[in-house]
This record gives structure tokens, C-alpha cells and sequence, in this order.
């Protein structure tokens, strides 16, 4: 047996062609590191492996069985292909509808294949459109009584002839000939947290003696990955707790007068967060918090109040939003407030005229504008400040770590106060924002009246467009949503204008209706929206341009199509655009999805109006990936670890790693650690202090 190191090329291994390398190069796979770290997707064990002869119509199994045969057929409406599959006790009938050619290239008589999926009965048992999976002859479980991984398999890998089967040999020839697996972790740490040694991990997962030795090689493997991403947060953190900020030292004149002169009581939980950040601002380490809050709870008063904590000391405040339409929601709001207290304020955004953007620049340089709200125009590098000391971030996930970075280094070591309206479930927050301190608004304000939420079917829609002309007659507003989906958005953009010209000359003939979408240009938007608040447009038809940033209180039904297309936390900001005024307001759902599932989801909007137990809801629905842009985080990838499932394992990685650079900040002592930080993160060293 050869001897390797774990970083030799993949191309030393027995069976690896130059062509084979290629493929494998092409997925990522360099070396023999990158290939153990090829984890597989499942494992297929005996106990959970049914026999033909024991299943029954209208449950779920895991079968495994040769292919007898499989073809083309032709009925009178469509054209399918079945696959029929024997194991030895009786016989299965797999179906795909119009999805021949794809099939037929995979399956092929006499191959061992792994279905899952569940049973019908049409003349004898069988699935349509099962999951499945092709084994090698030798890979039977229910032959050889193992646990056998499944690993994915890209077009480029079975071109060359790489197959499960292959793929198992070279695992082998891995684990057997490296002679030095470089565990992070000493012998004394492993055992004190109850896991196993790196080789053992890698190796049982990929050769698995038992269901429990596999649960804890996962445990080890799901441990590591959430264990580096919070030593990362944790030395962020630690970066920020020795860098010196701004004290904040007295109150000033400004904040006092501009909270007296409210119009309306602050709620307990705003009150509380105001503590919170003011507590913050009184350190001369910078304040880095995140502000969680439901739509509508308050959140930008709070940042206001806390924009005149710093005017009140003499200093420059920056406030960055995602769209112009919210920033100059934004600009409304405070201007309003701080004009109470002459605390110079200025909208700053893309498009401006030249004249008017110049002046506003050279009064931020020279220090005579204190408060500054913007979108991505505030990081151009000729935007200068003479003393920005607080940097205000509003849907910060929208926003990456780099832009974020480079408004806060226009100041020196500003406060961060960053502003979601998503409310963030607890395993998401420490996996991806746990370098920040929290917040959070929980209390709605006393007169705000619930919104009530309908689905609806698309037949009913004629009853729906006589309740919308009825609430316009009675001198109130509404909103009508279509989906716009990157993937086709030209077809979406198509369809909500087509639906403006018909509605406008037919539904709502007698009434103003306007049309908003993101291809138009900032100005026509700008006249647009104030035309809708000042009531001149009654109707405005939109595309998600919307779903944050107005605040029309006159506004009462909120009709969303297709609102089986969006997420739940999508869905739940898009309702919180009306019931901001005193009248009753309503948040209708089209439902044109044809599943149980697509209605079962918008369910869940029909009871609850809670925005975190909703944001809970949509986690687990739609998994971390597809969570409102926290890709944009840069920095997590996991290839075995989850954050729906890993709460425990999260919570203690945390409480580990924290700990660990509490004792040893410079990780001087855990070189093999800061090591893999280096590698893993080296796009994003300066936001730590490694040397």
C-alpha cells in the first residue's frame, strides 16, 4: 500500500486517468483531501430497506432491486417511460411522465438501483417519479448487510467512468495510505467533548460499521464546520472589543427634545433597545448590533433617536438603505423628527442632479450636514465626512460584508447599527450574524389593528376586485403584487403590465391606477409613489419593488398573485405595507399553485401574524440557502452541516470557540486552527486580527 500525504494531487491515486482528474479537478477536487471531504449525499442502510412482497399502497419505502426492464410507452394523452424492478420477492413499476430521454440515459437493464419513494397500486405495485439512486452489483445492502454511502454524481464523473463503486476504492486507498490526517483538535480536547479523532470521522463516514459509529463521525464532521465559522465570528468580535471607538458622553440637546415632541408613546421594547444602544455608544469599543423587528414595530424611530445621540455629541451619522424608494422613506421620516431639534439632514442616492449632488458632498466633507441617508451612493469614494461616528444599516442582509466595510472605513471605528425587518431565527442569527450583539422589538405598537390575510382561488378574484372598488369608494387605497422571478423576469414583468393596462381599463376604469416596477427609472418611481400617498393614484399595481419602504396609511387590502411563489417572510413584509392607518386592512393570497403543499404553506399566513414564528416556519420550509440573501454573508458553505438541525451542535461550537479565544486571543496555542481560519477565510482576514 502506497503511502500519501492528504494534500498530494488526486492524480496519484491507482484508477485516476488524466481524464478522470479532469472531472474530478473540474468539481473542485484537487486532493486527496478535497476527495475525503467529498461527503456522501445519503447512506443506504439494510434495516431501513423494504422487501417488494411487504409494501403496501399509500406509504413511503426504501426498496432495492435489479432493473428486468424498461422502455417507452406511448398511452392516449401522454408518453411515458417505466422502469419495472424485481427483488427476488416481487415486482415494482417505476413511472416518469415526459421525462424519456433523461431517464433512459441513466437506467439500463440489469442495473441495481436504489428507489425511494411512495407506493401506488394501478394493475401491481408502483411509484411515479421516485428518487433513486444506480448501485454497482457489489453494493447491494440487503446482500451484504452494510451501510453504503451515495455519493453525487455529475455528468463530467460518469462521462469518465467514475461510479459509486469507484469512488468507494479510492475512499479507500485514502484512509488506508495517508499517514498523518492533521486532526485540529489535541487528544485531551476530544475527549473532554465526547468526539472522535478526524481519520476515525472520515472514515466512518465513508465506511460505516454501525448506524451509531456513523452518527458519530457526522456529529465530528457537523461539529468542525460549525466550529470554525464561530471562532471566525468570535475573533470578529474579539477585533471589535480591542479596537477603540467614539465615547459617547453625554446625551446631548437633541435627543431629549425630539422624544418629548413624538407623537405617539414608545412601547416598552423600544424604550428597552434605546437603552441598549445607548449603553453601546457610552464604550470605547465600537458598537456593532443588530436591531431585529416585526414590519411596523418602530424600529425607525429607534434609529432616529439614536442618529440624535450622536448629533447631540457633535457627531456625523450615515444611514444606508437597499433601495431609493426606502431611503427616501427613510429621509421623510427623519427629517421630520430632527427638524424639530434643526439637526441638518440630506438624502443622498444614484441618480442626482450633479449640482445638487456636489453641494451635498462638500457639506458631509466640511461637516455641515449631520445626518446623511442613503443607498449605495454613500460608498463612492468621493463621498467623504468630516467625523462619521455612527453607520445605521437598514435590510442589512441586502447588502454585502464589502459594502458594509467600506461605509463603516469612511469613518473612525464607527458605531454599527444594523436594521433588519426579517425576523431572524436563533440558529440562523449565531451562524451568520453571531459576531453581532441583539436586539430585538417584539412589542407592536397599541393602535396598530391586525391585518386580516385570505387565500383565495383565482375564480374568486371578481368578488375580491368589487371589495377593492367598494374600500376606494369609501376614500381608501390598495395594492395589487405580481412576483418577479429572476429567471423570467422579463415574462413577469410582462404579465403585471398586461394585468395594469387590463385592470386599468376594465376593473377599476372608474378610479386612478398606477404601475411600478423595477426596470423603471428612480424618477418615474419617485412620481409615482407620491402621487399614491398623496391619493391621486388609488390603485397601484407592482412588482416586489415594494415590499419595503412604504408607508401609506390610507392603503387597505394588499392583494398578492401568485403568492404560492413567494416566501413566507416575503409574503409577511409584503402584508406589512397595509394596516399602518386606523382603518381595517386586508392581505388577499392568489393561490394558483395546484399542490397540497403550496396551500398548506400559505396556510400558515392565514394564522399567524407573528414574524418570528413565521420566519421559523419559512426556515424550515425553504432551508438556509434560499433565505432572503444571507449568501451574501460571503463566507458560508457547508458541505455536511445544518443549520435547521444543528441548533445543539451550533450552541456548543459557540460556547467552545468563544471560550477559546477568550483564553488565547491570538490563538498563539492552536496553531492548526488558525491555520484553517487562514485558509477558510482568507478573503475576509482584515475583519479579524490574526497575524
Amino acid at each position: 500500500m502506497k503511502n500519501f500525504d492528504i494534500e498530494d494531487p488526486i492524480t496519484k491515486l491507482n484508477q485516476v486517468s488524466t481524464k478522470r482528474g479532469e472531472a474530478l479537478i473540474a468539481n473542485k477536487i484537487f486532493t486527496l483531501k478535497d476527495l475525503l471531504y467529498y461527503f456522501p449525499r445519503k447512506h443506504l442502510d439494510r434495516s431501513n430497506i423494504t422487501k417488494i412482497k411487504d409494501i403496501q399502497a399509500g406509504n413511503k419505502y426504501n426498496i432495492v432491486g435489479r432493473v428486468e426492464t424498461c422502455g417507452e410507452r406511448k398511452t392516449r394523452y401522454k408518453k411515458l417511460y417505466q422502469v419495472i424492478v424485481s427483488d427476488g420477492t416481487g415486482l415494482l413499476t417505476l413511472t416518469w411522465f415526459n421525462s424519456s430521454t433523461h431517464i433512459k440515459k441513466l437506467v439500463k437493464k440489469d442495473d441495481q438501483i436504489a428507489i425511494h419513494g411512495k407506493v401506488d397500486w394501478y394493475n401491481g405495485f408502483s411509484i411515479n417519479h421516485p428518487e433513486f439512486d444506480i448501485l454497482d452489483h457489489q453494493s447491494n445492502p440487503m446482500n451484504t448487510g452494510s451501510i453504503i454511502p451515495i455519493y453525487p454524481l455529475s455528468i463530467d464523473f460518469k462521462k469518465v467512468g467514475i461510479e459509486q463503486r469507484l469512488i468507494r476504492k479510492l475512499m479507500i486507498q485514502i484512509i488506508d495510505g495517508v499517514t498523518d490526517f492533521d486532526d485540529i483538535f489535541s487528544d485531551n480536547f476530544l475527549v473532554s467533548n465526547a468526539l472522535i479523532n478526524i481519520k476515525d470521522a472520515l472514515s466512518q463516514l465513508h465506511f460505516p460499521s454501525s448506524s451509531d459509529n456513523l452518527s458519530s463521525a457526522i456529529y465530528r464532521l457537523k461539529f468542525d464546520e460549525h466550529f470554525i465559522q464561530q471562532m471566525f465570528l468570535g475573533l470578529i468580535k474579539s477585533k471589535i472589543k480591542y479596537t477603540k471607538s467614539t465615547i459617547f458622553k453625554d446625551i446631548g440637546p437633541y435627543f431629549q427634545k425630539i422624544r418629548d415632541d413624538l407623537s405617539f408613546e414608545l412601547t416598552n421594547a423600544q424604550k428597552k433597545v434605546i437603552a441598549e444602544i445607548h449603553s453601546d455608544l457610552k464604550k470605547s469599543s465600537p458598537m456593532n448590533r443588530l436591531l431585529q423587528g416585526d414590519v411596523g414595530s418602530g424600529k425607525t424611530i429607534v434609529a432616529i433617536l439614536s442618529s440624535a445621540l450622536a448629533a447631540g455629541n457633535n457627531y456625523q451619522v450615515a444611514v444606508m438603505a437597499p433601495t431609493e424608494i426606502l431611503a427616501s422613506q427613510h429621509f421623510n421620516a427623519f427629517k421630520k423628527e430632527l427638524s424639530k431639534a434643526r439637526v441638518t439632514c440630506c438624502l443622498l442616492v444614484g441618480k442626482m442632479n450633479k449640482k445638487d449632488r456636489d453641494k451635498i458632498i462638500t457639506n458631509i466633507k466640511n461637516g455641515k450636514i449631520t445626518v446623511v441617508i442613503g443607498t449605495h451612493a454613500l460608498i463612492q469614494k468621493d463621498v467623504e465626512f468630516e467625523k462619521l461616528r455612527l453607520v445605521i444599516i437598514d435590510e442589512q442582509h441586502r447588502f454585502g460584508v464589502d459594502q458594509r466595510n467600506k461605509l463603516t472605513n469612511k469613518g473612525k471605528n464607527p458605531h454599527l447599527l444594523c436594521m433588519t425587518a426579517t425576523p431572524i431565527p436563533r440558529t440562523l442569527s449565531i451562524t451568520y450574524m453571531g459576531d453581532m450583539d441583539l436586539s430585538i422589538i417584539d412589542e407592536l405598537p397599541k393602535n396598530r389593528i391586525p391585518v386580516t390575510t385570505k387565500i383565495i382561488d383565482s375564480n374568486r378574484l371578481g368578488k375580491v376586485y368589487s371589495f377593492m372598488n367598494n374600500q376606494i369608494d369609501d376614500g381608501l387605497q390598495c395594492m395589487i403584487v405580481y412576483p418577479l422571478v429572476e429567471e423570467s423576469e422579463k415574462s413577469d414583468l410582462a404579465a403585471a403590465v398586461e394585468m395594469y393596462n387590463h385592470l386599468k381599463k376594465n376593473t377599476f376604469s372608474a378610479h386612478s391606477v398606477g404601475l411600478i416596477h423595477g426596470k423603471m427609472n428612480p424618477e418615474e418611481k419617485k412620481t409615482i409613489m407620491n402621487r399614491f400617498k398623496q391619493n391621486e393614484i388609488q390603485i397601484i399595481i407592482s412588482t416586489t419593488v415594494i415590499e419595503v419602504g412604504i408607508d401609506v396609511p390610507n392603503a387597505t387590502v394588499m392583494l398578492i398573485e401568485h403568492a404560492e411563489r413567494f416566501g413566507l417572510t416575503q409574503l409577511h413584509q409584503l402584508r406589512g405595507r397595509v394596516g399602518r392607518g386606523k382603518e381595517k386592512s386586508y392581505c388577499i393570497l392568489v393561490n394558483r399553485g395546484s399542490s397540497e403543499r403550496s396551500l398548506s404553506r400559505l396556510e400558515i399566513m392565514e394564522k399567524m401574524n407573528d414574524g418570528f414564528k413565521i420566519a421559523d416556519e419559512d426556515l424550515l420550509l425553504r432551508g438556509p440557502g434560499d433565505y432572503i440573501g444571507f449568501q451574501q454573508s460571503g463566507f458560508v458553505k457547508y458541505k455536511i452541516a445544518n443549520v435547521l438541525t444543528d441548533g445543539p451542535i451550533i450552541r456548543k461550537a459557540r460556547a467552545i470557540a468563544f471560550k477559546m479565544i477568550h483564553k488565547d486571543p491570538h490563538l498563539e496555542s492552536h496553531i492548526g486552527i488558525k491555520n484553517l481560519i487562514f485558509k477558510k477565510f482568507r478573503k475576509n482576514l482584515d475583519l479579524i486580527n490574526l497575524n
